[in-house]
């Protein structure tokens, strides 16, 4: 084993950020991350595959590895995969939900259905990801294909920042959409992650896939 004593997280690029953050501010030096590219959303069918190769080449050289995705679209294949590798992932569907916490995006959704949701990294990227990547710089008058079901945007935040919160404005005016602002901070990804360093997921415990934290620190 090259990396005895340490843990693999296999994240997704729109985490980087926020994992590098919460492993600097907690001093999780047992922690190594290794990020996909981000770009990976705007085609899910490829998250699965794209996973499973990075879990198949760090396996044998960590105490443990751990899938730093929701389900994210795959509809359940990422869970497939998984099973099969014996690795744990985040709770939830998404982003959205584990940073808010399945209760309150449950609630946020119930309230709202035509939800448009950004996170600290959707804002900073929002032109790229979303805008460009959904060819509405080349097509403009697709917006309403794409955006026209939605009533309001929800702004839920990792960190409290005044310029991250004008461009999430910007935004929603730019879509003519409602906004609110939620401050989530790290939700469910920090506490996941704290499980992970206290007790390494085991590369090939296929019955602890997905069980989340607090199953693995008794």
């Amino acid at each position: 084993m090259d990396h005895p004593g340490r843990v693999l997280v296999i994240a997704c690029g729109a985490l980087a950020r926020e994992i590098t953050a919460l492993k600097r501010a907690n001093s999780w030096d047992a922690l190594e991350v290794t990020c996909l590219p981000p770009e990976l959303h705007m085609r899910p069918e490829r998250i699965p595959a794209s996973v499973q190769a990075a879990i198949r080449e760090a396996k044998g050289h960590y105490e443990g590895i751990f899938v730093a995705y929701a389900d994210c679209g795959t509809g359940g294949a990422l869970d497939a995969v998984l099973k099969a590798e014996g690795i744990e992932r985040l709770p939830g569907a998404h982003c959205y939900e584990f940073y808010a916490t399945s209760a309150s995006f449950a609630a946020l959704a119930e309230a709202e259905l035509g939800t448009f949701y950004l996170t600290d990294f959707l804002v900073r990227h929002f032109d790229r990801l979303v805008w460009s990547g959904l060819g509405l710089d080349r097509h403009p008058e697709l917006e309403p294909q794409y955006f026209g079901h939605y009533r309001r945007i929800v702004y839920l935040a990792q960190v409290a920042d005044a310029a991250l919160t004008q461009q999430a404005e910007a935004i929603a005016r730019r879509l003519g959409l409602s906004f609110e602002f939620k401050l989530t901070g790290y939700g469910e990804l920090g506490t996941s992650l704290a499980g992970v360093v206290r007790r390494p997921a085991a590369s090939g415990d296929a019955g602890a896939l997905n069980k989340g934290p607090d199953s693995w620190l008794n």
